[in-house]
């Protein structure tokens, strides 16, 4: 039995889960159309490579990643690309993002695809380049692409591999009944992350107790591979990263670190089995499960959803009766976010839609003065104060949010769950968060701006010294040529040319011999490039790390001038090399 450690704070919200697995995971006929967000992912959105018109089969790329930090999209269907365009997408603003819509012709044709059984003999390089080529990004958070987090050229080494099955949120049963279902593949997944990050020495899936078919169902699968099942008490919000590897092993992720600072990696249930289903079955991602649930749909359950799927589907096909709930949310009722129409599409992060009555979750009440009981700093799971993080948000004042640790906040929504002000305080956290990032967008735009005017004044310079030197050679040419000529006696001859004549010669003779750039005022300059570029460089290369740590999405433009900078440094060398030789 393995020891477990209690987090701080916490919630325990009724839960709500058995009403949705009470039957197993279920089948949906597929929609007549798709709709795909090309940014479902942190990171970059991807590019568009199909056309409108064109056909397409389930599984084919319709769009390739732009950058790093990015994946393509796959169609989740066979059919003809009907539309590329800006569309609503899964967010409680209703923003438009661009998308690739499909028309299905209802055969659900697959590309040919085939998988790899004997993964162990196959590189971690090549395993993490077809788990990005199958466009996996994180299944039960924030999307974050899995073959940058299972990246084996990193120079950390891992020790402990952490499989996040708690499932945590009240409603929420996607992953209880994968497992369930699907406990195997789910372990075959496991020792492929094991094989690509080096086989770490500790292995374990973290699970609440209030899923007892689900451990159930794994204990015969894991029995003889190192793998162990940590079951521990149930608590809202224990599914989160930093919590549940506190939970399993003690250790305290440091404030701005990636687990990977210390020798571990986190990944989801639902993730774990796509990295499965692409390695072994060779199947990009294009559907995940999905808890339909609440009493304003007449049927409960989960289903093996299509990427793309509108919302609105789903509720007809479970009898969403609109006039008993009063709205649909995405996620759960702690993280989740009221949908502004049900016509948005179904993404990869999309762990359950959530049809409320108005009895199980009542409109919101106004807001009232904070009374300063201090219950929602006993409830963060993450040590914080949120109480004054409510009051610098208020005020916008960004400096002592961050010396605050705004970004610590999980954005769990304990603190408002047991405000007795119903003050909505993730709201004020995200806001002041978008903020802080816009700010810090800003900032480097104007560093970048600067950064390009002295060079550009640099380089002016420069050009105007280069150009005054030239003209002080030419003159002191000019000059040595006509002393020259005046030191030669006159020759009256018809065949010498006279003094005048000379004179314009040799100083045309002298400008030519000025114009001439010298081998060593060459490799001068080149070396002058060379230093330049790399400096740049050097540049470029930190705001594009600041990018990806704090998931900007500026990420694709830094990528692109990072390589271009780098292209110009390798041409500048080997033009020097040549000269050198």
């Amino acid at each position: 039995m393995n020891k477990t450690w209690v987090t701080p704070g916490g919630v325990h919200p009724p839960e709500n889960k058995l009403q949705s697995v009470t039957q197993g995971i279920g089948q949906l006929p597929i929609p007549e159309t798709l709709v795909i967000p090309l940014s479902q992912h942190i990171g970059a959105a991807a590019i568009p490579c199909v056309e409108v018109g064109q056909s397409v089969l389930k599984g084919q790329v319709i769009a390739k990643p732009a950058g790093v930090v990015s994946i393509p999209m796959h169609a989740p269907t066979s059919g003809t690309v009907s539309a590329i365009e800006h569309r609503p997408i899964a967010h409680s603003s209703g923003m438009l993002a661009p998308c690739i819509e499909i028309t299905s012709d209802g055969a659900d044709t697959w590309i040919e695809h085939e998988g790899i059984s004997d993964y162990e003999h196959i590189s971690p390089t090549k395993l993490v380049e077809m788990v990005g080529n199958a466009g996996i990004s994180g299944m039960g958070g924030a999307g974050f692409p899995s073959a940058v987090k299972l990246n084996p050229g990193r120079q950390r080494p891992i020790d402990t591999l952490i499989v996040n099955a708690t499932e945590c949120e009240p409603y929420i049963t996607a992953d209880d009944s994968a497992i369930r279902e699907r406990a195997a593949e789910i372990v075959e997944g496991i020792k492929i992350l094991s094989a690509i990050l080096g086989h770490p020495h500790h292995i374990m899936i973290g699970i609440e107790d209030n899923k007892p078919e689900a451990i159930e169902a794994l204990a015969p699968h894991v029995e003889g591979t190192g793998i162990s099942v940590v079951v521990f008490p149930t608590k809202y919000p224990s599914g989160g990263e930093k919590q549940l590897i506190y939970i399993l092993t003690s250790k305290e992720l440091p404030s701005g670190k990636l687990p990977a600072d210390i020798g571990m990696v986190c990944i989801n249930i639902g993730t774990t089995y796509a990295i499965k289903r692409a390695i072994i079955d060779g199947e990009p991602l294009v559907s995940r499960v999905t808890t339909v649930t609440g009493d304003a749909v007449g049927i409960q359950r989960n289903y093996d959803t299509l990427i793309g799927t509108p919302v609105s589907h789903l509720l007809a096909h479970n009898e969403y009766n609109e006039q008993a709930g009063g709205r649909v949310v995405m996620g759960g009722p702690m993280m989740g976010f009221t949908l502004p129409s049900a016509d948005v599409p179904i993404v990869k992060t999309t762990n359950c839609i959530l049809a409320p009555s108005y009895a199980e979750i009542p409109d919101d009440e106004p807001a009232q003065p904070c009374i300063r009981c201090g219950m929602c700093a006993e409830a963060c799971p993450a040590s914080l104060l949120p109480q004054q993080l409510f009051w610098y948000a208020q005020a916008q004042d960004h400096e002592r949010l961050e010396a605050h640790n705004l970004f610590d906040c999980i954005e769990c929504g304990a603190c408002s769950y047991v405000c007795p002000s119903n003050i909505p305080l993730v709201q004020y956290y995200r806001a002041a968060k978008g903020e802080i990032r816009h700010a810090q967008d800003e900032k480097v735009k104007a560093d970048h701006a600067r950064e390009r005017f002295e060079f550009h004044k640099e380089r002016i310079e420069q050009a105007e010294r280069e150009k005054e030197e030239k003209r002080a050679a030419r003159r002191e040419a000019a000059l040595k040529a006509k002393a020259a000529a005046a030191e030669k006696p006159a020759d009256k001859s018809d065949s010498a040319p006279s003094s005048s004549a000379a004179d314009i010669i040799a100083a045309a003779q002298a400008r030519a011999a000025a114009k001439q750039v010298s081998p060593e005022d060459q490799q001068a300059k080149l070396e002058r490039t060379i230093a330049a570029a790399e400096q740049r460089l050097i540049v470029a290369e930190q705001k594009l790390a600041e990018a990806i740590e704090s998931n900007s999405d500026k990420q694709a433009v830094l990528s692109a001038a990072v390589e271009n900078t780098r292209q110009k440094l390798q041409q500048s060398k080997t033009k020097l090399a040549e000269l050198t030789a």
